[in-house]
């Protein structure tokens, strides 16, 4: 069975895309890592990227030629800062060089070192190869982001090698996960930390959780004190910043969590809490469609779904609520994630839009389940809702940039999950006609039949409705 951890779903990582930047950008490390190994780092004298498929028709929107250039120069996405990164990518459009793995400097001219391929490699939608060349001979590696920051090459998914995992609750599915809970008496959040546990000690598990939980705070409180129009070409306005202005009231904050403690303050009547949640979930993608700091959760593109649902219930629904709450929330959001990997996709390259807002809404809605008291069934119950109401939505960005429809999705995401968690909560799980397993294998069959054109290729829907010279 396949382990994946709570940190391998909520990565920290920089915008617009998690399988078009962030993808991209590890894989260039992992290149780097390919080549020191084969002990010939010293003589690569240029190096070549193509981009096939998805990450081509897209790639411009998505950044993922700057992320194959800064993942080329060795900086890493969770550490950067942010505003180093337009110095990085200028300086190398301008001298034509580029600091390979920051030990040497190379030739590299991104207009003709970085190849737009059109064709699908057939292994997957998103496809890059980077070739290195030195005096005698060319290298090249091929590799395949397959979603959520996630990097494989074909060769790894074929490998029949022993693979040694020493969780001691292994599965691949909910109701797998399910069985684990009855039989000892768990929370699914109980179950995965058990899991954690052999990968980190308890100190590294909470001190990481909470890191994950201060940057989707911090990229709250940036992307509602920031205002202006994205970067892009479609000239879309910030909203956050004029949302937040007209709900937060009067009261002083000087840090991100003085400023949570302030909005507990503020008025919560339905129309207030609509707009807070969506104020949240716009805030995020709006840093993340400005190249900001985010977290994969389970992708860029839908990483405003859970912290803002997150937020909702530390500001709305439990004041007293902290550190254990946020853990709990986090983990169990990342079970949930897991699941859609193992049984699914979490790329829209591969399934559209319902399989990056469709399962950060199920995680979403599972963790906040799980916080209002909700049993394992109801838990796994509340995800399979909040999955259901999101089945064969396309991926259709206008401008191949994460903005229209992305932005607004993620505000339409964190509803549905409070919705869904809400549902499930006032739900006898025995009465269920759908379960999770089932939902996610239709998912699965849906992104299948889905044509092309609506998977993160820019050629269907909304991006051929509307255009650049439209906005």
């Amino acid at each position: 069975m396949e382990c994946i951890s709570v940190f391998d779903m909520l990565k920290i990582g920089i915008g617009p895309s998690s399988s078009h930047t962030l993808g991209p950008w590890r894989a260039a490390e992992r290149f780097i890592e390919e080549i020191k190994a084969a002990n010939i780092f010293n003589d690569v004298k240029q190096v070549k990227v193509d981009l096939y498929g998805s990450l081509s028709l897209t790639g411009k929107g998505h950044a993922t030629d700057f992320a194959v250039m800064l993942g080329l120069t060795g900086a890493d996405p969770e550490y950067i800062p942010v505003e180093n990164i337009s110095n990085v990518i200028d300086q190398i459009k301008t001298t034509h060089k580029i600091k390979f793995g920051n030990e040497i400097e190379i030739n590299f001219n991104p207009e003709t070192d970085i190849i737009f391929n059109r064709n699908f490699l057939p292994f997957h939608a998103n496809g890059l190869k980077f070739t290195a060349i030195t005096n005698n001979e060319s290298i090249e590696s091929v590799f395949y982001s397959v979603g959520g920051g996630f990097v494989t090459k074909e060769e790894d998914e074929n490998s029949t090698s022993e693979f040694t995992c020493d969780f001691p609750f292994l599965f691949n599915t909910a109701n797998e996960l399910l069985v684990y809970c009855k039989q000892e008496n768990k929370s699914i959040s109980e179950i995965m930390y058990e899991n954690e546990k052999t990968i980190r000690t308890e100190e590294e598990v909470d001190k990481e959780l909470m890191r994950i939980w201060n940057t989707m705070l911090e990229c709250m409180y940036i992307g509602c004190h920031t205002e202006g129009i994205l970067p892009g070409g479609l000239n879309v306005k910030r909203r956050a910043f004029d949302m937040h202005q007209n709900l937060k009231g009067d009261l002083p904050y000087e840090t991100p969590m003085e400023w949570l403690q302030t909005i507990r303050k503020t008025k919560v009547y339905f129309r207030q809490i609509l707009k807070w949640v969506s104020c949240f979930a716009l805030a995020v993608n709006e840093v993340n469609a400005s190249l900001g700091r985010v977290v994969t959760a389970p992708t860029n593109g839908s990483s405003g779904v859970i912290p803002a649902v997150l937020m909702y219930y530390l500001v709305i629904e439990n004041h007293k609520a902290g550190e254990k709450e946020i853990k709990q929330f986090l983990t169990t959001a990342g079970v949930i994630g897991s699941i859609f990997k193992k049984g699914a996709t979490i790329s829209a390259a591969m399934g559209g839009c319902q399989a990056e807002i469709g399962v950060s809404s199920a995680m979403a809605a599972a963790a906040l389940c799980e916080l209002m008291g909700g049993t394992p069934d109801q838990v796994t119950m509340a995800a399979e809702i909040a999955m259901e109401h999101h089945l064969g939505l396309t991926c259709d960005p206008i401008g191949g940039l994460v903005q229209i429809p992305c932005i607004e999705r993620n505000t339409m995401g964190a509803i549905k999950a409070i919705n869904a968690a809400e549902l499930a909560l006032d739900s006898d799980p025995l009465n269920a006609k759908v379960p999770l397993d089932k939902v996610v294998n239709t998912m699965w069959e849906t992104a299948k039949d889905m044509n092309n054109k609506y998977k993160e290729t820019s050629e269907g829907g909304l991006a051929v409705a509307v255009n650049i010279a439209d906005c």
